[in-house]
Order: structure tokens, then sequence, then C-alpha cells
């Protein structure tokens, strides 16, 4: 039985995408790279294809972060500050699960990130539910910010 990790999605399987790893035993996170290289204007935001998807158990969330030399070298960061994957992303009808970087360019040239260079890293976390939740039932039936409204 699979607990929690990385797949390819499908329209990736034949583009040489690398499953994430943990780069040291100390590392919390596994760097996710791009999948295919994309440029980014001054002012632009640009969802950076990771060609992934992550599956993982009840009450356990993948949070992704940008890597710390996007900004310091590049004028890059997450428009979202954190990337929240939950659960019932993997393998949703919209997308299948695709894990995208959201990057924004804040500086005055373009910036391009090329095939297979580390641009996130996703951490699995455990996630406490408060006392009383309602029943959820609902199924996602989409992807980039399908939850809510």
């Amino acid at each position: 039985m699979k607990t929690r990790g990385f797949e390819v999605v499908f329209s990736f399987l034949e583009k040489d995408i690398v499953l994430p790893k943990r780069n040291t035993s100390g590392s919390a996170g596994y760097d996710l790279e791009a999948a295919e290289t994309v440029t980014i204007s001054p002012g632009e935001i640009i969802p950076c294809p990771t060609g992934l998807k992550a599956y993982m158990q009840d009450s356990e969330v993948l949070q992704v972060y940008p890597r710390s030399s996007l900004a310091v070298k590049k004028h890059l960061i997450l428009i979202n500050s954190v990337g929240i994957i939950d659960k019932d992303y993997y393998n949703n009808e919209s997308n299948e699960g695709h894990i995208q970087v959201l990057l924004y360019n804040y500086g005055k040239e373009t910036v391009t990130i090329q095939k297979h260079e580390r641009v996130a890293q996703g951490i699995f976390m455990t996630f406490l539910k408060a006392d009383n939740e309602p029943n959820q039932h609902a199924k996602r039936l989409g992807g980039f910010g399908s939850t809510g409204n």
C-alpha cells in the first residue's frame, strides 16, 4: 500500500520528469524541478509545471515552498507564499493533480527557468481538525483554487 509520495502525471510520462528527493538526511523538503523551460517577464505570474502529482494519507497535506535562491538570485517569489496540495487534489478530474508552482517576477529583467531547475520544495505535514467539524461529503471536481468560490 502506498503511504505518501510523488508520481508523474499522465501528460508528462514521456518527458524525462525526475521524482523529487531529499538531498540530505536532514532535509525536510523534497526538491521540485521545472518540467519544462519557462520564461517570466517582469511583473508577470507564470505557473511553472512540475509534471508531478502527490498522494498522501488522510490528515496530511503537501506544503510547497519556494527555494530561497529564487528570490535572491532571480527575483522570483511564489505568488501565494505557500502552496497547499490537499489529499483530494491527487487525480482530480480537471488536471489529474498536476502540481504547478506559481512564480511572480518582481525584478526588472526577464528570467528563464530551465527544465530540471529546482524551483520549490515540498514538505509533507500532518494537520489537525477542529471539534464539531461538519461531515464533509463534497467531491473535488477541479484543479487550481477549486475548493472555494
